[in-house]
Formats: C-alpha cells, structure tokens, sequence
C-alpha cells in the first residue's frame, strides 16, 4: 500500500491553531482579548487576584465544559451541574477541557488512593485469578461488597410449568470486614457529648450540631409518640431509652408528613461518621473530635476487609498487604511476578504504579484515605488517569501543579507537563513559580495589579520578552533572596521526643521559640507528620493550615472574619435600632432577594439564570435600612469599601469602630487591601483564601503559629509582602513555625530543619537543623543544594 504524499497546499482544517478569546469580562476581567496557541504549552501568571483563574477556568474551560453537556439529552443534562455562559464576546477553537485542579479528592471516607485511581480493583482482579486459596470474584476481595445469602421461593412463569414454585438460595461473597462495615475502624460514642440528660427535649437536651430545640430533627422526636417531649432523659424507662437511642428506622405521619424516626445513635453514624472527618465544617469536626473515639477494628485489623479477604494470598502476601505497601515496594513485587494468564492486566497495573513514582508520589500507599491527601496531592493523583490516557488534541488546565512540591521535585512535574504536550494536547497552566514559568512555549501575564487594579493582560509572548518587559511578573523573574546577615536569637526551646507518627522514626527535635523557623524537606518526607501529629495540638499553637474555607455565595470577607458583628453594632448604636438591620442574611434583608442582591431563576436542565434584584439594585438590603448611616454612608456603602478604604473610615472620624479596624488592619497587613468588604467568597482565588483564613487565625490568641505552605497561590512579589508579614508578627514576640518550599522563605528563615532524605519510609528522619547559612556554606541534603543554587 502506498502512503499518501504530502501536499505543498495547507489543509484548511489545520489553519485552527489557536484559541480566540474576545472581550472576557468574568469577575475583574476587563474585555481581555488573547490568542492562545494550540498543542504549546501556555502559563499563566500574575499576582493572585490579578484574573488568572477568571480567564482560565472561569472563560476559557467553563465554556467548554458548558458546550460539551448541551450534547447530552435534556433528561441526562438534569442530572448535571447547570453552567451559565461565561461573560465574554468571542470564544473561538475551543477543544475539550480537562480541568486537574486542587479540589481535594471525595470526603467518602470509604475512598482509598486506590479507589480513586482503579488501582485497586486491578488488584482486586489480580488476586481472584492468582490467589490460593480461590475465593471468587474480584468483588471477593473489595471491601465495599457485603457478603450477602439469602433463601427463597420464586414461581416460574413459563409453558406447561406456569405457576409452578421452586426453592432457590443465592450467595453474593464480598469482602467487607461484617464488624467495621468496610470502614476500617470502629467508633465509641461519648453519649454525655450528645445530650444533657437533665434536661428533656423541650428543653434543649440535644447538643449536637444542627439538633436545636425546635428544629425537625428534635420535632420528629418530641413529635413521634415513643418519647415523653417534657420528661428529663435521665428519667427515661428502658424502653424509651431504647427507642430513643438505637431503635429501628420506623415511618410515622407528622403534620399530615410521612417521615422515617430513627434512633439517635444510627442517625448520628449516617449522617456525621459516614464523612470523612478531614473534609467537615470545623464547627461539625469539633463536635466529632468530642463525641466519638476512632479505634482500629479489632477484626480486621484495620485492614476493613473479612478473613477470608485476607486469607487469599500470591507468594504469601495478601491484598491487605499489597495496598498497605509503600507505591515504589509494590512496583518491585509485581515486576517479580510473571504469569501470562494475566499479562495484560500485570502491564496495565505496573504502568499505573509507574506512573505515581513518576510523578512523586511513590510514598503513598493504596489505602490511603483520599481525604488525607493535600491538594498538591490529589492533583497529581488525579493526573496518574491523564498520563497514560490515548487522547489527543485536549486542552488540559491546571491550577499550580507545582503547589506542595519542593524545588527537587518540580523538575519532575515539569517533564509530565511536557510529555502532556508531546502527545499533541494544549496545556494550559496557572502558575507563579520561575520553575515552571520557564519550560512554557508562551506566557499571559495579567496584572497590573490584583482585584480591580488587575483584570488585564499587561504581557503576552515568550519567556525572553516577559524578563525585558518590566511587568511585576518579568522584574520578579530572577528575584533571589538573600540570607539575613545576622538571625535572631531564641528565647526558649519546644521539645518534641519520639514523634513516630505516619513515616517519622522516633524523631527527637528542639523547635527554638521566639524566631522565624521553617520545616522543610522533600514531599513526603514527614513535615506536616511532625509538625501537626506533635506540635498543633498543644495548648497556645494557632495552626493555619491548607483546608479550603468554606461559603455560600452570600458569604463575604466581612461575614468570614467576623467583621460584620462590630460594624451592624456601630450602626445600630448610631441609630437607635437592632442589630439585626445590618444584615443581609437576617431582618434587614431585602424581601424580594431574600438578601442575595439577585433573583436565580432555575429553568430545569438548562442552565439558570441570575438577575440583578430590582428592587434593592443588587444592594441586598430594604430600602428603609439604607437610609441609617454611619460616618455618611449607609451600610450597603459600607461593604462596597475596599478594605484599605475602610482601615480609614473606621480608625477615626465618627464612624471609628476600634474593633472592626483591628480586623480590617490584620486583612490590610496580609496583603488583602484591594478586595471590597462585601465581596463574595465565591469570587475570591485561591490564594486570596488563604491570606483571609491567614488573616482571621492572626486574632487568635496563642505564643506559637504554625502556617502549612503560606506561599500558595503568591505571586512573588506577594512572597516579599509575606516575608515581611512573618517579621512582625515574630517581633511582636510569637513564635512562627513555617511548613515550606519555597527558597526565599527558606532563605529568611531564622531556624531550618530539613526532613529526609526521601520521602515514605526513605524519609522520617532530620537531616539537617541550623542556620540558612549554615545550609547554604556546606549542602549536604537535597534542599541544602537548591537553597545554595538559588541564594548564589
């Protein structure tokens, strides 16, 4: 067969290499028009808050995301999220968009890092062909498959024997452990943490979290006819004390409403420990850390799967074991095994395996939890799917793929990045560190500044044209930290002796107080292991760490803080009236909105749509409220401020209000001052998150804090303003200790400890403890050799 020759004339099809996008005016974008070059690899960079993740994910993968579902069915697109179009003029040669961001993996407690990547059931699938003794199918050995047996009659139906009635006994053998239910742990309920049983329910007994005295929960117990509503619980005979604890799910009417009464223990273990612990709302975490003891089931060892599960086993390791194994062990042990039956699967295993130490994650092992991964974490797991996937001609968007890496590592992601585009992919990249700004084909740079300053792109074009560009992004570009001529001195020393959480091997340290210390060391290595299993616990430790805060969209950095509470009293004690008048969530809300600002229209599997509330014109509040003013502006004025604007308003004049200007200073010092008061939540990037977390846990009163990778999402020069942020606040005599990659916070540091010299069980121990200096004058770790490269 003779191949086709290739025509001097271009192929029309191929003249489709770029991604138009024209007039983007999503959040602070302001009519951005660029030309994104297809199958190069693109990032794109600027301080956090300037539109970056507007233009990418919010522009450019919604909009593709949105025109891939309207190719499903009416009835299928019900089922899905409703996208709105995003708010821009021409979007043009868009591919389909694979979105790999930081969202933290499933908080299903029963998703292991196994379940998440297939590569259990590959596993699973391996075993029931090669494991002796053979105990059945691979959902023998899965440990979300109850064994189930049940007898029966059936009539048959059918010919001359219709009618006729046979005996039949079916067997459905799973894995699940029948003590833990598949959970790997069994929970001991503190029953003084659920209710104070002096009181009764009319009262107020239940002191759970969302059970209020007159809520449903409680009604459908006072209500039910099994309890006495004003009895005390302590006086409860057994069998109300049965029926209000354990008993059975049993329907009954209230108020002409068919509801299901169930007993308060099985209720609380479906609805609260059925979550993984890591992934609740803080006030809901707390109560779980109070009320319920978490130990290792005692029949299966924490392994969550029956004893013949675990009995089934290939050169006398069983599946418990094999998913217990650090990753990079298990890739060597199945290397050894060499069975054609199963060839295909064996190869399509390993590549898997291969695929997670590739990428850095070979510590980790299968059963995991997948709520315990960080985002840095989850991201690469989620990339181990794309990495051996045969699609070409994707976009592929990622949101700083290098978060949770150190430096030695980095180099590794970029290569995975790089191979993404080799296949013929456009890969589209957010991103702040030099790194990775390096390696890209061609840069969008927006700025000039962040919130209503930014919202612009100030460069486009290669990486020699962003360092000649004088952009914030090109003069930070070859940015080097230097070592401090002189550290400061502790004033004390916190003892941590034989810490041996996760990877650590009985680690002894002296943590200095009353300096800037930063715990370092390859991911993996054994920093949060250390500092969270044994330092953030204790008494006078705030920990400010890399959970995503949560919020509704009538969230807002006033309502987050707490700093709504002291301005709605200021106004309130101005004007004579309650409280309750300031805000939007309560009497003083609009009635037409309810508070929102705007009126969502749901229009059933198409995609709703959000108007500007005409009434109160996007203002959420009554009319009559906004006549109450405070220093001249009324409140509606008040929450459109910037938050620099307000350190003013507030700090003097008559509408001085020293607790609400203490807020706004600790907002202002964290580099936040551009974001209005009343801004969504919803709106915020991710590292504008964080500094307002950053800025909220500041307030709390404690001599240590313990910050967990403050650099996310920080352009660098937003690195130079957190630098300063950690001087003050150690001056002002805390201790800081800082979990980080980061060269420059590495560099500023007072104190380092390095972890290593690997990660998983080739890590645990502490390398290095001294000075910058010290480190930098003779490089004995990994991180003591890129710290050098990056200070000379």
């Amino acid at each position: 067969m003779t191949k086709p020759q290739p025509s001097s004339r271009q192929h029309p099809s191929d003249s489709h290499d770029l991604i138009r996008v024209r007039g983007a005016r999503e959040n602070n974008l302001k009519d951005v028009s660029v030309e994104i070059p297809k199958r190069r690899l693109t990032v794109f960079t600027g301080v956090s808050g300037s539109g970056k993740s507007s233009l990418v994910f919010g522009t450019i993968a919604a909009e593709s995301q949105r025109l891939i579902n309207e190719t499903y069915s009416a009835f299928v697109q019900g089922f899905m999220p409703s996208l709105g179009r995003p708010e821009v003029d021409v979007l043009e040669g868009l591919t389909t968009a694979i979105i790999v961001d930081q969202e933290r993996m499933g908080a299903n407690s029963r998703s292991t890092v196994g379940t998440a990547t297939d590569a259990n059931a590959m596993l699973r699938v391996l075993f029931s062909r090669l494991g002796k003794p053979h105990i059945g199918s691979s959902n023998a050995l899965s440990f979300n498959v109850p064994s189930v047996r049940g007898v029966g009659q059936i009539s048959i139906e059918k010919g001359k024997d219709a009618g006729k009635t046979e005996k039949r006994e079916f067997t459905v053998t799973g894995g699940m452990c029948p003590r833990c239910e598949g959970m790997g742990s069994v929970t001991d309920i503190d029953l003084s943490q659920l209710y104070d049983d002096s009181k009764s329910l009319n009262e107020g007994a239940l002191t759970i979290p969302g059970y209020t005295a007159d809520g449903w929960y409680v009604r459908i117990f006072s209500e039910s006819g099994f309890l006495d509503p004003n009895k005390p619980i302590r006086d409860y005979t057994k069998k109300e004390r049965q029926d209000f604890l354990y008993k059975e799910p049993t329907k009954l009417k209230i108020e002409k409403m068919n509801l299901t009464y169930e007993g308060l223990i099985p209720r609380i273990q479906k609805s609260f420990l059925s979550k993984d612990v890591e992934a609740m709302q803080p006030h809901i975490r707390a109560f779980v850390e109070r009320a319920v003891t978490f130990t290792a089931c005692p029949e299966c060892g924490g392994t969550r799967l029956s004893e013949a599960a675990r009995s089934s086993k290939i050169k006398g390791i069983n599946i418990a074991d094999a998913c217990a194994m650090q990753i990079n062990d298990l890739a060597v042990w199945l290397r050894d095994l060499n069975e054609p039956s199963v060839a295909p699967l064996l190869t399509t295993l390993r590549h898997t395996l291969d695929s997670f130490v590739e990428i850095g994650l070979g510590y980790l092992s299968l059963d995991r939890p997948a709520g315990t991964l960080s985002g840095g974490e989850a991201q690469r797991t989620q990339m181990i799917r794309h990495l051996g996937s045969s699609l070409t001609d994707v976009t592929y968007v990622f949101d700083e793929p290098t978060v949770g890496l150190h430096p030695h590592d980095i180099q590794r992601m970029n290569g995975l990045l790089l191979r993404l585009r080799d296949k013929g992919n456009t890969v589209l990249v957010v991103e702040h560190k030099p790194e990775a700004i390096e390696i890209a084909d061609h840069i969008v740079d927006l700025g000039p500044g962040a919130g209503t300053a930014g919202g612009e792109v100030v460069f486009e074009g290669t990486l020699a044209g962003l360092r000649a560009s004088g952009t914030l992004t090109g003069r930070h570009l070859g940015y080097r930290a230097t070592l401090k001529p002189t550290v400061r001195k502790p004033s004390g020393t916190l003892k941590v002796r034989g810490a041996s959480a996760h990877n650590l091997r009985k680690v002894d340290v002296d943590i200095p107080l009353g300096v800037l210390v930063v715990v370092t060391g390859v991911a993996g290595s054994g920093k949060s292991s250390l500092i969270h299993g044994s330092v953030s616990g204790r008494d006078g430790v705030v920990t400010v760490d890399q959970s995503a805060i949560r919020g509704s969209r009538r969230s807002n950095p006033a309502t987050y803080t707490g700093l709504l509470e002291p301005i709605r009293k200021a106004f309130a004690k101005a004007n004579g009236v309650k409280p309750a008048l300031f805000s939007a969530n309560s009497e003083g809300a609009c009635p037409t909105c309810n508070g929102a600002g705007v009126i969502y229209t749901d229009l059933a599997m198409m995609a709703g749509v959000t108007t500007v509330c005409e009434d109160c014109e996007g203002r959420r509040f009554q009319a009559a409220v906004l006549d109450y003013r405070l220093g001249g502006l009324n409140i509606a004025e008040v929450l459109d401020l910037p938050v620099a604007d307000a350190v003013t308003f507030f700090g003097a004049g008559q509408a001085k209000t020293p607790a609400a200007h203490e807020i706004l200073k600790r907002m202002a010092d964290v580099g936040i001052g551009y974001l209005r008061l009343g801004q969504p939540l919803t709106t915020l990037s991710g590292g504008e998150r964080q500094r307002l977390k950053l800025a909220t846990h500041m307030g709390e009163d404690g001599g240590v804090y313990v910050l967990d990778e403050p650099t996310t999402g920080l352009h660098l020069a937003d690195v130079e303003q957190l630098l300063g942020l950690l001087d003050r606040l150690v001056d002002a005599g805390k201790s800081v200790i800082v979990i980080e990659h980061h060269q420059a916070v590495m560099a500023h540091a007072d104190w380092l400890i390095d972890l290593g010299p690997g990660a998983g069980h080739d890590g645990g121990r502490i390398v290095f403890e001294g000075t910058p200096a010290r480190l930098v004058a003779a490089p004995s770790t990994l991180t003591g050799k890129h710290l050098a490269a990056y200070v000379g």
